[in-house]
């Protein structure tokens, strides 16, 4: 991942509905949390989640066991502001997601719409991955969205890597189930088309 001094930049340029991921309600990425996470008592967390309005749509869901981590704190900071009360439902983590540190076996459901294809070195997923395996409960779910093979190579001014059901599949590794995959046609606020693929894995 890029420094923070990158994403407060684009955060700081950008009205949250002028960045190229936006849309206003992230409905793949709902259905696919309410179909895992069973219970409202779940324990979710949104990976890069930003300034997005998951965050928002969940506590109107119920759910009250939320943790949002970006590594800009421009982003968090907006969002936080933006929720108001509702934010003392949320913990809060400003950390590059291959440096953080999280509970072990603390999630019901790992979420992220977009972090992942920013890592384009080796040892980057691998830190990722590895604390994906750390940080979920045994048989949780993680619900991962990248661009598909059809989509961008590159994003806010960095390169991606774009992925298919099985060289996602790859990545996450054995550790992980496959239950399902879609692709999703993106429109940007720009009208230009990004191509999405959104996996839905189980720890085994």
């Amino acid at each position: 991942m890029q420094s923070k001094e990158h994403w407060d930049h684009v955060y700081r340029a950008k009205s949250p509905s002028a960045v190229s991921w936006y849309r206003p309600h992230l409905d793949t990425s709902l259905r696919l949390i309410g179909e895992v996470a069973f219970n409202l008592d779940a324990s979710i967390i949104d990976v890069g989640g930003g300034e997005s309005t998951l965050v928002d749509d969940l506590l109107a869901r119920g759910y009250r066991d939320l943790t949002v981590l970006d590594v800009s704190p421009v982003a968090l900071e907006a969002t936080r502001r933006r929720l108001g009360a509702l934010g003392e439902y949320v913990t809060w983590v400003e950390s590059d997601i291959t440096l953080a540190h999280l509970p072990e076996a603390r999630y019901d459901v790992w979420h992220d719409r977009a972090a992942f294809h920013f890592l384009t070195q080796a040892s980057q997923r691998d830190a990722y991955v590895s604390l994906l395996t750390t940080s979920l409960k045994p048989g949780a779910y993680a619900v991962i969205a990248t661009f598909g093979p059809e989509g961008p190579v590159r994003c806010s001014g960095l390169d991606v890597r774009r992925y298919d059901v099985a060289s996602l599949s790859d990545e996450i590794g054995a550790g992980f189930e496959l239950l399902s995959s879609t692709l999703e046609d993106h429109e940007t606020p720009t009208h230009a088309r990004q191509q999405f693929l959104y996996c839905c894995f189980r720890k085994r």
